[in-house]
């Protein structure tokens, strides 16, 4: 829709509600109704306000248009996780969140052991994540909540709101919102110890969270206070080789082999999905890949013997024979996690209906994990014949073999004594100063609240044994010296310190050479994020319609977020923010510019943005027969300027129908909504590598590949449509609720990298925005592109949304207690996402298991409450991910296949099945103030999925599949 057009539709709704105030009121006050997804239905007071998260209007009998499933404490007590975010991720429409069995194989993502939600597939970046109502601090440089952090005991209810919501409550709510309510009145005491572990005896871990709340001076004064311990020890690395971490037995080396381009032109898929994967580019103490050597291994003290290669040997990978180096199983199923939260809130009563309060959170996050055993070195490794630790056999054979006096060489490095292992941790303090209460404005009664919020994230990443490159390669480079002692070759390095160490063989490593190629401090990123803001929010009825109450909310709000990262001399380079120190001390083999980990090399990097924003809704009821039923317009506008990229408008237009069919609802809504870019997309620190590219004349130009952040990045904005079908407690089925929504969001000038070429080429092409960042026509040495995100991109998701619950009272069959059965289901129909860039072609995200959007995501739950006497209760519940393809721009062939291209490879298989989950949970009341409970996950233990990659890897994707197995978990609840 044009801008001029959507200006007029909002002027028009205006214009109709200022008509309506002039018209005579005689519509009688309506009775409320909860305006979430259906639920358990609750009795309802004669009149009430509601306040919903799809909305910042709270007033009689409104019922917003923006679909919105609420889960209570109660349906969080069920589901008995350790951590509400593993709660919340169950749910259909929450695609693509990342915890803490995610990212278990990166090293430098800074994601690691982060609980951060994602809706629709849409990622982490276009979810707003909020704590009763309320922004909270970045736990990293993209600006995402850690929901780790929140004071999760004193949570009453979570309500994820499954649409647009920038003109309520501003950028980044492209996806929708997701917002915790706290309990802020909490009276007495309450307790929640658990434990539990896994089929496996692993992943062991106790929760103890306690909550107090008491009002003092005739209940003016209440104060709130929380503490949570949480420990989880996660699943260690096995190490190398065809084996499953704690005795699981399904891992089976998966991987994708690659033909050979004789057997592409012959009518052979590129890629075949194989198990048993062998690469034949490294053994687990030493492989020789070239020359007459090729195929000698080292074993035992460095005894050479023949390698035993597997059958159908293609590309890089075999079938069987010897995988005992392999490194994929090696990847932690599961983090090591701690969580530690500390809050409080204390409130004064102003009067009784005006109150003011603080709230004090502490947060701080642990997790500690190995993304791979050892250090693969796939064949590159250099190796002159007159190497001092290689056995005289070999030695001899290279010298009469290898003219130039080098072989290739690859190793696991499985002689390495300890594994890579990582450990984020972050820590979060936050303030909140605040107001809220009513007033009388023009004889009618408004509500107002207000608050001011400083917060700061402190971000620790430190990553131990770990090798630096250049002293590795110094280090393996050894020969022997006048006096026949082993010694670095290089006669800088050895002033520098290096000692050599042994690769070739199972020998145990000079522990002075692994200290000088892994020295004890390893790559560090310390990241500080400070976010301070001010907002004000009033809303009230403007006059009594003819249909029913006017309501408005507006308000403002101003916010400034900031960051600055530093990490270490050795991967950031020498610098004012990381300089040389004892714990790092100059070294001249290295680079002073950085780069010079295995991994983990941080750079530095800072920025601030500030925003000014004002928003006003509108609900509008239009319509209130007895023939026609009743119908309210809700439209909203919000204005927003950000100091960096300028301008920005979010905008909502919807409507509700509660038609003459008896339960019968309809709802509708429109809106615009934005996600300005991040700190970390505007100011992204500088890493420089060397690459080539080619100019328009087909020539080869050597390049400085600058990889930095845009500070001319614009804000993405999406367009949102749904319309939903509500069927809530018909006369003929009292307790039955069913709700069905379509959706659809075009996302435009969504924030994508480039890499070096398509900015070449697209100056060339003409575009000059990108011509900004390209210089390759000066004198050799001096030519760079800097590879930055620009807004070219753009996303499209549609889909289907359903929920339904149904309560019965089992008296009606002469049985116990109570049923409740609830199930919610996401059929995700299309998921594409365009580069926007010349030569290449949109991707579909919708049905590829490699990424976070099947096809179908339901999920299913059964409760059968008030059993024995009114103290058991039963739950069972099952999750469902349909079948799937490994990629939906993969041609799947076996024979006479078409010319693979890189924008759709053929594959010989392409198919992928889904997974089905049980759960089983009870809980049994021993008094009014003490109930115990048990959950089990993943009855069935279920398998995961095998998720072949082009490289060994773990082979999993747990954003989708189960990668953990069965789990047990019992605890207790005390509320006195």
């Amino acid at each position: 829709m044009k801008k001029p057009v959507k200006r007029t539709m909002l002027n028009l709704a205006v214009a109709s509600a200022c008509g309506m105030l002039a018209m005579p009121g005689y519509a009688q006050q309506a009775p409320a109704e909860t305006p979430a997804a259906p639920a358990t239905p609750e009795p309802e007071e004669a009149v009430k306000t509601v306040t919903v998260s799809g909305s910042r209007i709270a007033a009689r009998g409104f019922t917003q248009p923006t679909p919105t499933t609420s889960l209570t404490s109660a349906d969080l007590d069920k589901v008995a996780k350790p951590n509400i975010f593993d709660a919340l991720t169950e749910l259909p429409a929450l695609q693509g969140s990342t915890g803490r069995t995610t990212n278990t194989f990166s090293t430098s993502s800074g994601i690691q052991g982060l609980s951060s939600l994602s809706l629709r597939g849409l990622g982490t970046l276009r979810t707003l994540t909020l704590l009763d109502g309320q922004r909270v601090v970045g736990a990293n440089v993209t600006g995402v909540t850690d929901v780790s952090q929140f004071p999760q005991l004193l949570v009453k209810r979570v309500d994820v709101v499954t649409g647009g919501a920038s003109a309520s409550y501003g950028s980044d709510a492209i996806g929708g919102v997701v917002n915790f309510i706290t309990d802020k009145k909490f009276t007495g005491f309450k307790t929640n110890l658990s434990g539990g572990m896994t089929k496996y005896h692993d992943d062991k871990g106790a929760t103890v969270q306690a909550a107090w709340g008491k009002g003092f001076a005739d209940d003016r004064l209440h104060v709130t206070l929380s503490g949570e311990f949480s420990k989880q020890n996660g699943i260690d690395s096995p190490g190398f080789g065809q084996v499953g971490a704690g005795g699981r037995t399904w891992y089976n080396n998966p991987a994708l082999q690659e033909s050979t381009k004789d057997m592409q032109a012959a009518g052979a898929p590129r890629y075949r999905s194989i198990v048993n994967a062998q690469h034949i580019q490294y053994a687990k103490y030493g492989l020789i890949t070239n020359g007459p050597l090729r195929g000698t291994a080292f074993g035992p003290g460095g005894t050479p013997y023949p390698f035993q290669y597997g059958t159908d040997c293609v590309g890089n990978f075999c079938i069987g024979g010897d995988r005992s180096g392999s490194v994929g199983a090696g990847t932690n199923l599961a983090m090591n996690f701690k969580r530690q939260v500390a809050y409080t809130r204390v409130s004064w009563d102003l009067d009784a209906d005006n109150e003011i309060y603080v709230t004090g959170n502490w947060a701080q996050v642990t997790s500690a994990f190995s993304p791979n055993p050892g250090a693969a070195k796939q064949g590159n490794l250099s190796i002159r014949c007159d190497n001092a630790y290689l056995p005289a056999s070999v030695a001899a054979g290279c010298a009469s073999g290898y003219p130039s006096g080098v072989m290739s060489v690859g190793t696991a490095n499985a002689e390495f004594p300890s594994n890579i292992n990582v450990h984020p941790t972050r820590t979060q303090r936050r303030v909140v100063l605040g107001a809220n209460g009513k007033f009388q404005m023009f004889s009618k009664e408004w509500s107002y609240d207000a608050y001011a919020e400083h917060g700061e994230n402190k971000t620790v990443i430190q990553v131990k044994d770990i090798t630096l490159n250049p002293r590795y390669n110094f280090a393996i480079d050894a020969v022997r010296d006048a006096n026949g002692q082993i010694v670095c070759r290089s006669a800088a390095a050895r002033a520098a310190g290096c000692q050599p160490i042994n690769i070739f063989g199972d020998n145990p490593i000079n522990i002075a050479g692994w200290n000088y190629i892994a020295p004890t401090n390893g790559p560090l990123q310390h990241t500080d994020s400070t976010q301070n803001v001010v907002s004000a929010n009033i809303n009230g009825e403007l006059a009594q319609g003819w249909a029913g109450p006017i309501s408005v909310a507006f308000g403002a709000e101003w916010r400034r977020e900031e960051y600055s990262v530093f990490g270490d001399p050795y991967g950031a380079g020498a610098a004012v923010e990381s300089p040389y120190r004892p714990e790092y001390p100059a070294d001249p083999t290295l680079s002073v510019t950085g780069d010079n980990w295995f991994a983990g090399n941080y750079h530095n990097g800072k920025g601030a943005f500030n925003v000014k924003e004002a928003y006003v809704e509108l609900n509008i009821p239009f319509l209130k027969s007895a023939t026609w039923g009743e119908a309210n317009l809700n439209i909203a506008d919000r204005e927003e300027k950000y100091s960096t990229a300028g301008k920005a408008r979010a905008w909502k237009l919807g409507a509700t129908w509660q038609t003459p069919i008896d339960g019968l609802r309809l709802r509708a809504v429109s809106s615009s909504d934005v996600r300005a870019p991040n700190l970390s997309e505007l100011y992204a620190a500088m890493t420089v590598t060397n690459q080539a590219v080619n100019n328009n004349q087909g020539q080869s130009i050597q390049i400085q590949q600058r990889n930095v952040g845009n500070p001319a990045l614009k804000p993405e904005v999406a367009r949102n449509n749904s319309f939903g079908v509500v069927l809530s407690q018909p006369s003929w089925a009292r307790n039955f609720n069913f709700s069905v929504d379509y959706y659809d969001i075009k996302v435009q000038n969504v924030i994508n990298s480039l890499n070096p070429q398509q900015e070449v080429d697209l100056c060339y092409g003409g575009n000059q925005q990108v011509c900004s960042a390209v210089s390759i026509n000066g004198p050799a040495g001096t030519n760079y592109v800097l590879a930055q995100s620009f807004n070219f991109a753009s996303l499209h998701t549609r889909g289907v949304d359903f929920e339904t619950a149904y309560r019965k009272n089992m008296s009606d069959f002469g049985l116990p207690g109570s049923v409740t059965l609830r199930g919610l289901a996401t059929r995700m129909i299309h998921s594409i996402s365009d580069p926007g860039v010349p030569g290449t072609t949109p991707s579909e995200g919708a049905g590829a298991m490699t990424g976070a959007t099947p096809k179908w995501k339901v999920m299913l739950t059964q409760s059968w409450d008030g059993l024995a006497s009114g103290k058991l209760g039963l739950n069972l519940s099952q999750r469902w991910i349909s079948s799937g393809v490994f990629n939906n721009e993969y041609i799947e062939c076996q024979t006479n296949c078409p010319v693979s291209t890189a924008a759709h490879p053929t594959i010989y298989d392409n198919h992928m099945p889904g997974a089905f989950y049980i759960d089983f949970g009870g809980n049994y009341s021993f008094s009014k103030q003490v109930s115990g409970y048990f959950k089990i996950d993943n009855l069935a233990d279920r398998a995961p999925v095998m998720v072949p990659q082009t490289n060994l890897s773990l082979g999993l994707n747990p954003a989708l599949y189960d990668s953990v197995g069965r789990t047990y978990r019992v605890g207790v609840r005390m509320n006195f």
